[in-house]
């Protein structure tokens, strides 16, 4: 064991930070034990020891050029690391100002820069991932957190999950094993089996889902922030999969869908007769009626073979795309290839996480491994193809494909679900809708009744959740 974690925990233990008996956690559950570590603030020895801790655990793990402390029992220790490294320290406010600048991080960054994160102690990792957001959503990049003391209740599972790597100084297994001399053992036994019965616990934040207009203000990928701006303002939550193999049929449902959409999603290699005049007529048609364009690629190569599918070709989807599609699975290399031409382009990318497909293998550690890639390339990345929101991170947008108000499926394994499940139950932000407007007797009155029941769901959502 540590000494000097050995020596920090006794000297915690004398000053009363552990107190034992039942108390209520923020998680909502039960604990026979709390700890107090705000306690720290009136003891400026046991607050430079923490420091130093921290900083011997960042000296051989992590490479940042900010920290900030998870307010509030957290901030004096980020202070006092900045002293001692020189390190520029950032301050997330609880609440953005009403007055003056406005703004939720207050210091001096530059967009891209990594922030690490502080933290004193994590159950779930609730706390710490409404840090990461809010950092993020200013343009930071946060990959790792340190804390004091993990309890071992799914906090760290829940940060990987996010895209954070936790550092723990101490965890509550080797807590407990400093002061087994200490504390009575029925006290023990009951801490013991507390942490068995509550190993994983869901990390929640306690922010409402702010709307669109909101989210945009958040973005810092500007495709992005342009589809959260369209939908608001053209109070249009639908894409649409115009899945044909006519150039002169996508043209039409285009131009007869267009009105009530945010997107037309397309796959431009089953057309079978496209040429270049597809592309203008298709970009026109996108400029008339004010919707964006997806090219489902479903890229899934190497990082040089990607870059040469985007931008080459027969295709050169990168020229007229507006977003593109990639499945995770050949790793972030694909994502270098794609945004060495997609930046400079103003093209982004939604990464698939999950199929609407029966028996598809993304299963969710796939699907978490796609989440966390995403969080380290936030430049490029746009959201994701999903049937479920995979974190709290809202400046990412989730589009659920496998939309259809009046079939359950078909015979080649597509899996449908209502807008009403999609977005109030699984959270998704955007519905993707095929063959349930572009089959329908009535193309028009279709997509106008999506649009209707989408955006009423997405209201709903913002108002009472």
């Amino acid at each position: 064991m540590n000494g000097a974690v050995n020596a920090l925990v006794l000297s915690l233990f004398e000053k009363k930070v552990f107190k034992f008996g039942k108390f209520m956690l923020k998680s909502g559950i039960e604990s026979p034990i709390y700890i107090d570590l705000r306690l720290i603030v009136s003891y400026p020895e046991l607050l430079e020891q923490v420091a130093e801790l921290f900083i011997s655990i960042a000296s051989k793990n992590i490479s940042c050029k900010n920290i900030c402390g998870v307010p509030y029992t957290a901030l004096p220790i980020a202070t006092c690391m900045s002293i001692k490294t020189k390190l520029p320290m950032l301050m997330r406010r609880k609440e953005e100002k009403k007055y003056g600048t406005k703004k939720l991080v207050e210091g001096v960054f530059n967009e891209g820069d990594t922030c690490l994160v502080i933290e004193d102690l994590v159950t779930s990792g609730s706390s710490t991932l409404e840090t990461v957001e809010v950092l993020r959503s200013v343009g930071l990049k946060v990959t790792d957190a340190i804390v004091l003391l993990e309890r071992e209740q799914g906090g760290r599972e829940n940060l990987q999950k996010n895209g954070v790597k936790l550092h723990s100084a101490c965890t509550m297994t080797q807590l407990l094993t400093i002061l087994e001399s200490k504390i009575d053992q029925a006290i023990m036994q009951s801490i013991d089996n507390f942490l068995q019965n509550n190993r994983l616990l869901s990390a929640t934040t306690t922010s409402k889902r702010r709307s669109f207009e909101q989210r945009a203000a958040s973005c810092s990928n500007v495709m992005t922030k342009r589809l959260f701006q369209l939908m608001e303002t053209k109070k249009t939550n639908i894409a649409v999969a115009i899945d044909v193999t006519k150039c002169d049929k996508l043209i039409e449902l285009a131009n007869q869908i267009g009105p009530y959409v945010c997107m037309v999603k397309i796959h431009v290699d089953i057309l079978e007769d496209f040429d270049t005049n597809f592309i203008t007529k298709l970009k026109s048609m996108a400029e008339k009626h004010n919707f964006l364009i997806m090219e489902d690629r479903k890229f899934a190569d190497i990082g040089h073979t990607v870059k040469t599918q985007f931008d080459g070709g027969i295709y050169h989807i990168a020229d007229w795309a507006d977003f593109v599609t990639a499945h995770a699975l050949p790793g972030p290399g694909l994502l270098d290839g794609l945004e060495e031409i997609g930046l400079s382009k103003n093209c982004s990318c939604f990464l698939i996480a999950q199929m609407s497909s029966k028996g598809s293998l993304a299963n969710e550690e796939y699907s978490q491994t796609t989440a966390s890639m995403a969080m380290g390339e936030r430049k490029f990345v746009s959201g994701f193809i999903s049937q479920s929101r995979l974190s709290d991170n809202d400046t990412f947008i989730y589009a659920t494909p496998g939309v259809n108000l009046g079939s359950e499926g078909d015979c080649l394994g597509q899996k449908y679900i209502t807008p009403d499940e999609a977005i109030m139950k699984r959270g998704a932000d955007l519905i993707i809708v095929g063959r349930g407007i572009t089959n329908a007797p009535d193309v028009t009155a279709a997509a106008a009744l999506y649009k209707q029941t989408a955006w009423k769901a997405y209201q709903l959502l913002i108002t009472h959740n």
